[in-house]
């Protein structure tokens, strides 16, 4: 498995602005499935198969990976504790079975890239989950495995911070 197409924007547009770039680059090259991984090497591309099997099987429209956050040794306490609770509450919220909702790294069927449309400018992971949910897509998630973290992301200054980011999105979709 290998990329085939990269797609970026000239100056820095926000996480779900990419997301939704290369969404509509995947569907307007005709992608029958479309893998989504962050640019942070936070995820190993080897559980590429992993993640796009339950697609190829028809068994999902939409695949999670779920990282093993309790054996991430640079999230604190506080992040594993807020990861779980925010998981549960979007679980609940969504009706589905996600384990890792801010996980990103995904796979779609072009069905479902079709109908989701992500409106909030900070993150995606959070609200395809619930109009996944909304719109009773299949999801499904598997275990995936991560790299060491190389470095402070970018985009989450605390864990606090992120909650705070993406309630709206939470209460919005």
């Amino acid at each position: 498995l290998g990329v085939h197409h990269v797609v970026s924007h000239g100056t820095n547009r926000g996480l779900a602005k990419g997301f939704m770039t290369g969404l509509e680059a995947a569907l307007r090259a005709g992608a029958d499935i479309i893998v989504n991984t962050d640019a942070d090497n936070q995820y190993q591309g080897g559980d590429i198969g992993k993640l796009v099997e339950p697609v190829l099987t028809g068994q999902a429209d939409l695949v999670v990976g779920t990282r093993p956050l309790n054996s991430i040794k640079t999230f604190s306490p506080v992040k594993k504790w807020l990861q779980h609770l925010g998981t549960g509450a979007v679980r609940a919220l969504s009706g589905t079975d996600v384990r890792d909702a801010t996980s990103g790294f995904r796979a779609f069927s072009r069905d479902a890239a079709l109908r989701l449309q992500v409106h909030g400018r900070y993150t995606y992971t959070l609200e395809t989950i619930m109009q996944a949910g909304a719109e009773g897509l299949r999801l499904a998630a598997v275990p995936i495995r991560v790299n060491p973290q190389t470095r402070e992301s970018r985009l989450v200054k605390s864990s606090f911070s992120y909650v705070r980011k993406s309630i709206p999105t939470i209460v919005r979709t």
